[in-house]
């Protein structure tokens, strides 16, 4: 048999290479879909500063293989080809597909090869080629989770071609091979776990097609030995040494794979595969039934759809059921198949043998015969299987080729079947184009998969269409009445549409569908996590109610219950504490999550504004440090870790804030916080060019940024460029004409330098209509009277000045100045005051001190849901240092600053949470 064994030729390799290039060039211009969102938009094991151990700890979709929530899909070594594909070129589509594609074409290559050992060339030609362009590849091919299969079946011929070689000369054992096979099924299974039935393969190849046993010959062998009237034949001996190692290799393999799920199964909802949670008979009726529909699929590839769950196919719940006759032809055909081949020497029943091994064994994990998955059919698992069918179609076309009669017709067939699949294959790699074409194009196959509507409506939520996706939301409810997940998606569209109301009784009758707490049963084994997200979004929709505090604390609480491990409930309802002035719980509730999840940049980001919400910065920037251990990048932690480095006081600090902002802007370039607190930084250290670069480039990104405006205006004035300060003056008062700093800046610009008094004194007025008991502003009014001459008019606003603020020392300096003035004037019946020069001089410049203006400080606090899109709301509150001038007055300001953050953390129903499960 090995001497039939051919070397693929460089023109069969190319002609195999140019097919699949026609039939599958188009894949590369289509994006990331559906599964691909999870496996590599949202998977952190892709990014470089991942560390490696974390692809060999997680499961295919980045989760801990230790979590419930995991899927347990450990397919590290694929893993690590999307990371190389993120290294390369991070999320560009256009790699993951193109490498898709290479490795499809290698399959198709080592299939070839491996098809010479069964047929002849030119049906092995056949056989390949029929393998390349069938449309039930597209979804391994065009989709790129469906890697795994491609890089598995790699392995999996690999491994089979190289136990071919493990017979050597007078029927001996070549170990090499053996031990070469061992190792390429380990890789395969490490690819995807159908890669270990490949052993399988092996053993059917080793009994009945390298030794040429027939069932019979088996049959009665075992039979004399049993009788005591022969002994077991020493090449039966050397096949049993053989078998016991491959078998002990697999044995070994599946403790391996035990232990890596920790003996734990996936949690898979009726709703991903509605029979495995259905009674006698209906599961086994289905389950067998979905045999011969994925054996049509095979067959008539013309009704493809990307997902088979939930009502597409219904249940087959009694014996009468039109559908079993289905069942029952299909186990008709299987059985004689294997009846033929196994009873009957001859290469043709050795190569129907291969054949249905390859379609029978690596179907089997994917049956639901042993133990339920969670899909009802999924198209990318028959890739191997399908390798089996070319081989029997091919089969059968040689043997009617060799007919005289059939021959021509036999082409003319071959022909039409390869050009209308590679047309249909072509066709099927636009629907992968994006969600939306994806999900219509399954729809148009079937419209009983509340999921399909569910997932067409996520497609349109992501362009902002909101109203359409409700519609799609809202049949799925209709199609799927007692659907979860779909009324939790109408609550989140209406709440997006700001209905509120509407959203609420969504998310009611989603957690009335819950199942009920059984006692002495595990409630996290039968509900979906995401699924238990409704308690979350119901509780953070009424939270914006004031009055409902309690309750939405009560539905974070129940969550909990359901599920000790819910690390999101943690989160939120941390939050929610937060906002009832609850710290110490806050603190809690956030250690509790980190004792889940110490590896979560964010949960430690949440904790450090928790200390900031107890008054203990030291602590605060402690974990804001732990964050960025964790996440170097994490901008929020960069930001406000810099922010409290600044407000600290500490001059040892600046540098390191310095960096961090610098790190903030490279990360978030659009936004003007980061230049604007640049700015501040370079005003401490007294780098007025640079402080006033980085005031102008937050002006350019924001030109309505009140802070910035206000704080290079002073920072003008500060360094002697007053009539430059003026400008940038009218523009906050353009867009903040209420800003009382900047009245009394611009109000003290012109009487100072411009000598304006009557703008001057329009500037004090509208501070004074804005608030009549304005210190500040009154006195500086105060001064413009005097200006004027109108020494009675000065004296009386100083009365009242001095009223409002009667402890102001300065105040009462300036009325007795005004009064001896008066009393002078009276006295020698003087009617102007520059007579007296001298002592104008000296009153007036015992008031060029009147101006207290202050430096604005813009801050940004956030508390951030670890959940797929991080929140990035920033809510902003304006703080006042007092100028240089008065050290006494800027160290009370820094003593404050703590203060005013935990006024702002009192108001963080401003800031919006996005959570998984919306």
């Amino acid at each position: 048999l090995l001497e039939k064994m051919a070397d693929v030729r460089l023109k069969e390799a190319a002609l195999i290479v140019g097919v699949v290039t026609a039939c599958y060039w188009n894949s590369l211009f289509c994006g990331f879909v559906f599964d691909d969102v999870s496996a590599i938009l949202d998977n952190k094991d892709l990014h470089p500063s991942t560390p490696l151990k974390n692809l060999f700890q997680n499961d295919f979709w980045g989760t801990p293989m230790s979590e419930e929530r995991s899927h347990k899909s450990y397919r590290p070594l694929t893993v690590l080809t999307f990371r190389l594909n993120y290294l390369f070129s991070e999320l560009n589509a256009v790699s993951y597909h193109f490498l898709n594609l290479v490795f499809h074409v290698v399959v198709c290559v080592v299939f070839l090869k491996v098809c010479k050992l069964f047929l002849d060339n030119r049906s092995s030609v056949v056989a390949s080629l029929l393998f390349a362009v069938h449309p039930i590849h597209t979804e391994a091919v065009t989709g790129v989770v469906g890697r795994a299969e491609l890089l598995s079946s790699i392995f999996f011929l690999a491994a089979f071609l190289s136990y071919t070689k493990s017979k050597g000369p007078d029927n001996t054992i070549v170990w090499t091979p053996i031990a070469v096979t061992v190792f390429l099924v380990a890789v395969a299974t490490l690819c995807k776990e159908q890669g270990i039935t490949v052993v399988g393969i092996c053993c059917v190849y080793e009994v009945f097609i390298a030794q040429g046993y027939t069932l019979p010959v088996l049959l009665d062998t075992a039979v004399q030995i049993l009788r005591g009237k022969g002994s077991i034949p020493f090449s039966m001996l050397q096949t049993l040494l053989k078998l016991i190692v491959l078998m002990f290799s697999t044995l070994l393999l599946v403790v391996v794979r035990v232990q890596v799920i920790q003996s734990q199964l996936p949690v898979f909802t009726r709703f991903d595969n509605p029979a495995a949670v259905s009674p006698s008979p209906a599961r086994q009726l289905t389950f067998n039934y979905l045999l011969p529909v994925n054996a049509w699929l095979l067959l008539n590839p013309s009704e493809l759809c990307c997902d088979w769950t939930m009502g597409t196919i219904p249940l087959v719940e009694s014996l009468l059921d039109v559908r079993n006759v289905a069942t029952l032809t299909f186990f008709c055909f299987l059985g004689s198949l294997i009846v033929f081949s196994l009873r009957y020497p001859g290469d043709s029943s050795k190569t129907v043998l291969m054949a249905l091994c390859l379609i029978v064994l690596p179907f089997i994990p994917a049956s639901n015969l042993f133990f339920p998955v969670g899909f009802v059919v999924a198209e990318r698992v028959l890739y191997v299987p399908s390798m089996g069918f070319c081989i029997l179609v091919a089969h059968g076309w040689k043997k009617l080729s060799n007919i005289s009669v059939l021959r021509k017709i036999s082409w003319v067939c071959l022909a039409a079947v390869l050009f209308t699949h590679a047309l249909k294959t072509l066709h099927r790699n636009w629907d992968w184009e994006s969600e939306y074409t994806l999900f219509m194009s399954a729809l148009k196959v079937n419209k009983n998969n509340a999921k399909l509507w569910n997932n067409v409506g996520h497609a349109l939520e992501n362009e902002k269409n909101f109203e359409r996706a409700l519609q799609f939301f809202i049949q799925a409810t209709q199609v799927q009445p007692d659907d979860i997940g779909a009324h939790m998606n109408v609550g989140r569209t209406y709440k997006n549409l700001n209905k509120t109301k509407e959203a609420e009784e969504s998310y009611m009758i989603a957690k009335s569908l819950m199942p009920q707490i059984i006692p002495g049963k595990k409630y996290a084994a039968r509900v979906a996590p995401n699924h238990l997200n409704v308690y979350i979004n119901l509780a953070n929709l009424i939270r914006a109610n004031e009055s409902r505090l309690e309750e939405a604390d009560q539905l974070y609480r129940q969550a909990i219950s359901m599920r000790p491990d819910f690390k999101q409930a943690y989160i939120s309802r941390g939050e929610l504490l937060l906002k009832m002035n609850k710290p110490l719980k806050a603190k809690e509730a956030y250690l509790r999550a980190l004792e889940l999840d110490r590896t979560n940049a964010d949960l430690w980001y949440n904790l450090a504004i928790v200390y900031i919400e107890l008054k203990d910065p030291a602590e605060a920037l402690k974990n804001f440090n732990r964050a960025l251990e964790l996440n170097p990048t994490h901008k929020l932690a960069l930001f406000n870790s810099a922010l409290l480095m600044q407000e600290s006081g500490d001059a040892r600090l600046r540098p390191e804030a310095k960096q961090r902002l610098l790190h903030y802007v490279k990360e978030e370039p659009q936004d003007a916080n980061g230049y604007f607190n640049l700015g501040m930084l370079a005003m401490d250290d007294k780098k007025d060019t640079e402080a006033e670069a980085w005031m102008k480039k937050a002006i350019k990104l924001q030109p309505n940024f009140r802070s910035a405006l206000f704080n290079l205006a002073l920072l003008y004035s500060q360094t002697g460029k007053e009539l430059m300060a003026l400008p940038v003056l009218e523009d906050l008062l353009r867009y903040y004409p209420d800003h009382t700093k900047g009245l009394i800046l611009k109000g003290d610009i012109l009487m100072n330098q411009k000598k304006d008094i009557v703008g001057a004194k329009k500037c004090f007025e509208k501070i004074l209509e804005l608030d009549p008991n304005n210190v500040q502003g009154k006195h500086n009014l105060c001064v413009v009277y005097f200006e004027e001459r109108d020494l009675i008019k000065a004296e009386k606003c100083l009365v009242e000045t001095l009223a409002l603020a009667p402890h102001e020392e300065y105040i009462q300096r300036h009325l007795n100045i005004v009064r001896s003035k008066i009393a002078s004037l009276s006295a020698t019946e003087q009617s102007s005051l520059p007579a007296d020069g001298t002592a104008a001089a000296e009153e007036k410049n015992s008031f060029q001190n009147l101006k207290e203006v202050k430096k604005e400080q813009k801050t940004t606090q956030t508390t951030v849901d670890n959940n797929k899109g991080h929140s990035e709301n920033k809510k902003r509150t304006e703080k006042n240092n007092m100028d240089k001038e008065t050290p006494e007055k800027s160290t009370k300001e820094i003593k404050d600053i703590e203060k005013k953050r935990v006024a702002a953390l009192k108001r963080l129903e401003e800031i919006e949470r996005i959570l998984n499960g919306e």
